[in-house]
């Protein structure tokens, strides 16, 4: 088999018919489709059996609850130890897929001979797009800096994307974060040189209520701050200086953004707690940034203000001074 789909599953079984369904329709019929039970309490596990006795490309692997980024992983050794397949990609158990997924991320990869390929998406609350049809297909080439500062979200999630299988070789999800593609995609997609982009909606992702995403704001919900940060690092020491810059600029709003939703979310406990952190952390980078002429003034300004008004009216008053100093 030429491509490991790697298919995580816990509690899903409302949704696993249609992911499922959607992969074993593919047009491309050279894969293994690989259902990571991860410990779900529900029928999914009968589920993944059943598809499993009906069709032979099908491995199913049964294990206790660890969360999402085990279940990627386990699926990810899995492959490396026992399939011969050369790609990988993933696609979550309440989402589904265009007919011409596969073949038109694999045409991709081939076809330029890069280690990645990313199609489009479309975030969607019904199946009313689970037949859309696409026009003409353009296939474009990027760079991963230029790819990731003009598609973020895409960017840094797992699903949507057909990755070589050796770039796996020393790369794994962080265990038990919540954010574990946002800690992980980046160091992927900047192995290679170039990056092809199928401009076309092939992959269908459900805004799940139930879900992980769809849940009420926890403490973890922090964690993509950490990995915005981590990804700052990244960028950073290894000389991406494009995609250091971009991601300062964006760090910045981030904190804004995270600090505005606790502020008004009356139902988080200790919320005094998270807003001293989430400021602590801005103030930080408002020191370390503050005099970098990559960075947008304006918004670290209205940021300041929102967390601090009297620094902020200190800060200007400054470079006010400054600036008539220097005429």
């Amino acid at each position: 088999m030429l491509i490991s789909v790697i298919v995580p599953v816990y509690k899903v079984e409302e949704y696993i018919y249609r992911c499922v369904d959607s992969i074993l329709a593919q047009s491309f019929k050279d894969f293994e489709l690989i259902l990571v039970d991860d410990g779900s309490p529900d029928n999914c596990g009968k589920i993944c059996d059943e598809y499993a006795q009906k069709d032979k490309r099908i491995t199913v692997i049964h294990k206790e609850n660890g969360g999402l980024s085990d279940a990627r992983n386990t699926g990810i050794d899995w492959a490396l130890k026992n399939s011969n397949s050369n790609w990988i990609t993933f696609i979550d158990s309440d989402d589904w897929v265009h007919t011409d997924y596969l073949k038109n991320l694999y045409n991709a990869v081939k076809e330029n001979n890069v280690d990645i390929s990313v199609c489009g998406y479309v975030n969607t609350t019904c199946e009313d797009d689970l037949h859309t049809k696409n026009s003409e297909i353009n296939t474009l080439l990027c760079t991963p800096e230029d790819f990731f500062i003009n598609n973020n979200i895409n960017a840094v999630v797992a699903w949507g994307k057909l990755y070589k299988k050796s770039l796996w070789n020393d790369i794994r999800y962080p265990y038990g974060k919540i954010h574990e593609d946002e800690f992980t995609t980046h160091k992927l997609l900047f192995k290679c040189p170039q990056i092809a982009f199928v401009d076309a909606v092939l992959y269908y992702y459900y805004t799940n209520s139930n879900g992980i995403m769809g849940k009420k704001w926890t403490p973890k919900r922090l964690e993509a701050l950490d990995a915005i940060e981590s990804r700052m690092l990244f960028f950073k020491d290894n000389g991406f200086e494009k995609a250091y810059q971009w991601n300062v600029n964006t760090l910045v709003m981030f904190y804004y953004g995270n600090y505005i939703k606790i502020l008004n979310n009356n139902e988080i406990p200790n919320k005094k707690k998270y807003l001293n952190n989430i400021k602590k952390r801005f103030i930080k980078i408002f020191y370390q940034y503050k005099n970098e002429s990559f960075i947008d003034q304006d918004k670290l300004e209205f940021v300041l203000n929102t967390f601090s008004p009297f620094r902020c009216k200190i800060y200007v008053y400054k470079k006010k001074l400054l600036k008539k100093q220097l005429k």
